[in-house]
């Protein structure tokens, strides 16, 4: 059921069966959604606590964040004090109990301070790691979260989310040659992802220099080999390319395939609109006008060739 085709969250949970809410909060947890006011909806009305046996817990995890989420203060207190009684020394419901006593009420410092503290206990721990950085992402303190960031992936090297993480804080440090070495490691280990190709080609691009130019066509064009319809990348092969051509070093025999690099590229678009044009005028229009621009573009380039 879509929750959305319903007027309220009540409406919605009143039609659950409790096989349903069940299915629901793990399929919220596999997908990473919080869904916090139907989280708690469904656990305070659906009395699920003998039903769902050992995964009991981890919902109570689910529903205790849900309830930080909402500020909740008495539904995140029965949580915590269950898990508790449930695991008295995990480092998860200690990392909970820090999220409602310090990050929830704002005292960044402690939190930090608490976290390192446990970190140093168990550095193994990403959970850990990650709460410490989150802290220092929300307070806006790029530069220690980059540190924290660093140090976490010398014992997470596999985490390419934390790759893709410590690559944007480096293109918001503008320091787009370390930006880049993080994405070299993402396509080190999965060099059939056409998305990784995309972001160093994107960042070698702003980088702008004729090296790093060339560098973003050829990262370009492959990302167009592992996906031919990624506009993405076609986009980017025209933007490099006409670069690449403008320049005053380019040789004429660079130049002239440069410019039909770019107009292949230009008629692999106008191939991929003219397969998904839409019935509607409007949306026709704008695809005309695109791809008009575009060959205006290559002309003109062609022209001064």
């Amino acid at each position: 059921m879509d929750p959305n085709k319903f007027e309220s969250c009540d409406e919605f949970v009143s039609k659950l069966s409790k096989r349903e809410s069940k299915e629901l909060l793990q399929k919220w947890r596999e997908e990473n959604a919080r869904n916090s006011e139907l989280v708690r909806q469904i656990w305070l009305t659906k009395d699920l606590g003998s039903y769902l046996g050992d995964e009991k817990w981890v919902v109570l995890e689910q529903v205790c964040v849900a309830a930080m989420d909402l500020h909740d203060k008495t539904l995140i207190e029965s949580c915590i004090t269950q898990l508790l009684n449930k695991f008295p020394n995990s480092s998860r419901v200690k990392r909970l109990r820090m999220m409602a006593k310090l990050e929830l009420t704002q005292r960044y410092d402690d939190a930090i301070a608490k976290y390192n503290e446990l970190i140093a206990n168990d550095e193994s721990n990403s959970l850990l790691h990650k709460r410490k950085i989150a802290i220092l992402i929300a307070t806006r303190k790029n530069h220690l979260a980059i540190k924290a960031s660093c140090d976490y992936l010398k014992n997470f090297m596999n985490d390419h989310e934390a790759w893709i993480q410590l690559s944007e804080f480096y293109i918001q440090e503008q320091e787009y040659a370390k930006a880049a070495f993080c994405v070299e490691e993402l396509i080190l280990s999965n060099p059939h992802n056409h998305l990784y190709h995309e972001r160093y080609a994107d960042i070698q691009y702003t980088i702008g220099t004729g090296d790093s130019l060339e560098l973003a066509r050829s990262y370009y064009a492959q990302a167009t080999k592992l996906k031919p319809s990624s506009l993405h990348a076609l986009y980017g092969l025209i933007l490099s390319s006409n670069a690449l051509a403008t320049s005053p070093k380019t040789t004429a025999s660079k130049k002239k395939e440069y410019i039909l690099l770019a107009q292949w590229a230009s008629n692999q678009i106008s191939n991929i609109y003219k397969k998904n044009l839409s019935s509607s005028n409007s949306i026709e229009k704008a695809n005309e006008r695109l791809i008009d621009n575009i060959d205006s573009a290559l002309e003109a380039l062609s022209i001064s060739n």
